[in-house]
C-alpha cells in the first residue's frame, strides 16, 4: 500500500574539498540538519538545498506525492522507511540498515553521506543527505527537535 499522509524533509548539503576543513568546514559543519515544515498538507516533500558555492545558505522548494530515492510502504498503520543509495557515490554501502517502521506520529531522521568524482577534473564533490521523515501530520516545527529514531550511515569520505 502506498503512504499517503507522509511528511518528507530532504536536507542536503553538498560541498567539495575547499570546505574538508578550516573556516569553510566550521561554516559547513553549522548547516543545519531541520527546518520549520511550511504549511501543506501530505503527502508532502520539502527539499532544502544548502552549497558550498552559496555559502550554504538554503535554498527550499515543496511538492506533493512520494519522494524520490526513498521507499516507503504502508501496512497494517505502520510506515516502512528505506533510503535507496545512489550506485554513483563512494564508499559503496555493501550493508546497510534495516528499514525502520513508523507508528502514525512518529518519525525518523535519517543520515547519509557521499564522495562522487567529477567526470571532468576528477576532482572530489561530497554530500550530506539528512531526511527527515513523519507517518502523518506533522505541526511545523516537528522535525527541529530531537528524532524518536535515528539512522546513522555517514561514513569516512576520505
Amino acid at each position: 500500500m502506498e503512504a499517503t499522509g507522509t511528511v518528507v524533509q530532504w536536507v542536503r548539503t553538498s560541498w567539495t574539498k575547499r570546505s574538508r576543513g578550516g573556516p569553510a568546514a566550521t561554516l559547513r559543519n553549522r548547516a543545519p540538519t531541520a527546518f520549520p515544515l511550511p504549511p501543506r498538507t501530505p503527502p508532502l516533500v520539502h527539499r532544502v538545498l544548502m552549497h558550498e558555492a552559496d555559502g550554504f545558505r538554503p535554498r527550499s522548494e515543496t511538492h506533493e506525492g512520494p519522494p524520490p530515492d526513498v521507499l516507503l510502504q504502508e501496512h497494517d498503520g505502520l510506515l516502512r522507511v528505506l533510503p535507496t543509495v545512489t550506485p554513483f557515490g563512494m564508499p559503496r554501502r555493501w550493508r546497510r540498515p534495516p528499514a525502520v517502521r513508523l507508528a502514525p506520529g512518529e518519525w525518523v531522521r535519517w543520515q547519509i553521506n557521499h564522495r562522487f568524482a567529477n567526470p571532468c577534473d576528477g576532482d572530489w564533490a561530497y554530500r550530506l543527505d539528512t531526511l527527515n521523515i513523519a507517518h502523518g501530520p506533522a505541526p511545523s516545527n516537528l522535525f527541529l527537535g530531537p528524532p524518536p529514531h535515528y539512522v546513522d550511515e555517514r561514513a569516512p569520505l576520505r
